[in-house]
């Protein structure tokens, strides 16, 4: 499967720099999986085939179904949406608690599912451009699943401005009235820490070039993990407290695929709230390894088919350049263009692109061409006496 991520901030690095699951075959590796099949993983790591319908037999009578993503991988969209539709048709009862939103936009789901708004008017008040990097129309068919059937929808993150604060200073050094409502999380398992370790790992590589090696003491560290603690923890306190009521509903949460593998993630918090029959569901590449299929991964994972792919045309501003004693100045601005979605104008002069600092327009135009589909580009301008800096993302092509 295709993974392209370029993230300024630690809020996507567990989704970026995970690996897929699961990976392609190596060469003299053999994959086990049938595209478009289900595959059960027992608790003795032995594996077998299954039908849509034993699946979901097997998951329906559990408080919470986990179904995991790649954010950028339309085909992981689509195997939400049937898993959503099998779950559906046998518990009417559903809930769809989505990672993508923050629980103050609540009142806009409630909205939304209630038909009271436009996509234009739902994706502008939920802030998606702000909130959620990912291309809208990846998710759409599942917000219209939802509102068509009128299925619940349920606002499970917090905002990003916690996250932040957790990873600059820990959990312990957020004061309470700035915890968003968010309990202390459950202590991680050995294993999760080990997970979040290769992460932040490559992260710090990223960010300051392979002679940056980070250790476990390091505070950076800690606090990494306690920003993802409470990204997990507000997701399963979320999804446990909307379960309220004498016949709870089932709960299904779309998020991603690193908060659901090995239910060391938001299934481990929600066992630590008392919710203890939590299914987990995967989307994995049809190519991979029998190796990488482990007890525990998940209860079943499906199999994709790569799918084949138009070559990407290259990346386009939609500006015309000219030289400035700046840097680049913006002549003109394309309407409709990526340009004009990112808030660009005419007479910006962009100064600094990915942290390159610009003399010529060439310049510039070669960093866009190389940019691949889905990633981010920083950019820092100047707009009469402001020094500003914002984020170009290209969208995905799938």
């Amino acid at each position: 499967m295709r993974r392209s991520c370029l993230t300024p901030s630690v809020l996507l690095a567990l989704a970026c720099l995970l690996p897929p699951v699961a990976a392609p075959a190596a060469d003299g590796e053999s994959s086990c999986l049938e595209a478009g099949r289900w595959t059960v993983l027992g608790s003795d790591g032995l594996r077998a085939g299954a039908e849509q319908s034993a699946v979901m037999e097997m998951v329906a009578g559990r408080d919470v179904v986990l179904l995991g993503e790649q954010h950028d991988d339309v085909d992981h969209h689509r195997w939400q949406l049937q898993t959503l539709a099998a779950l559906h048709a046998r518990r009417p009862d559903l809930v769809i608690g989505f990672e993508m939103f923050p629980r103050r936009v609540q009142p806009v789901l409630d909205r939304w599912v209630a038909g009271e708004l436009s996509e234009q008017q739902f994706l502008k008040q939920v802030e998606w451009s702000e909130v959620w990097s990912m291309p809208a129309e990846l998710y759409l068919p599942l917000f219209h699943f939802a509102r068509i059937n009128k299925v619940p929808m349920l606002a499970l993150n917090i905002d990003q401005s916690l996250i932040r604060k957790v990873a600059k200073s820990g959990w312990n050094g957020v004061p309470d009235a700035e915890r968003g409502g968010v309990g202390s999380a459950a202590a991680p398992s050995p294993s999760y820490v080990d997970m979040l370790y290769d992460v932040h790992r490559q992260h710090a590589r990223m960010r300051a070039g392979d002679g940056n090696e980070s250790t476990r003491e390091d505070e950076a560290f800690r606090n990494f993990v306690d920003a993802q603690l409470v990204w997990d923890r507000a997701m399963a306190e979320a999804l446990a407290e909307a379960r309220g009521g004498a016949q709870p509903p089932l709960m299904v949460g779309i998020m991603g695929s690193g908060h659901v593998r090995f239910g060391h993630g938001v299934a481990h918090q929600l066992r630590d709230l008392g919710v203890a029959e939590v299914g987990l569901l995967l989307p994995v590449a049809a190519t991979a390894s029998c190796s990488e299929f482990v007890a525990g991964l998940a209860d079943a994972v499906f199999a994709i088919q790569e799918t084949v792919r138009e070559p990407a045309p290259p990346p386009r501003l939609g500006v015309s350049l000219e030289e400035h004693k700046d840097g680049v100045r913006i002549a003109q601005v394309s309407e409709g263009s990526l340009a004009a979605r990112t808030g660009l104008r005419t007479d910006d002069v962009i100064v600094e692109a990915a942290g390159t600092p610009l003399k010529r327009s060439t310049t510039l135009v070669s960093l866009v061409r190389a940019q691949p589909p889905g990633t981010w580009l920083p950019i820092k301008l100047k707009r009469a006496d402001e020094t500003l800096e914002v984020i170009v993302r290209f969208p995905s092509v799938n």
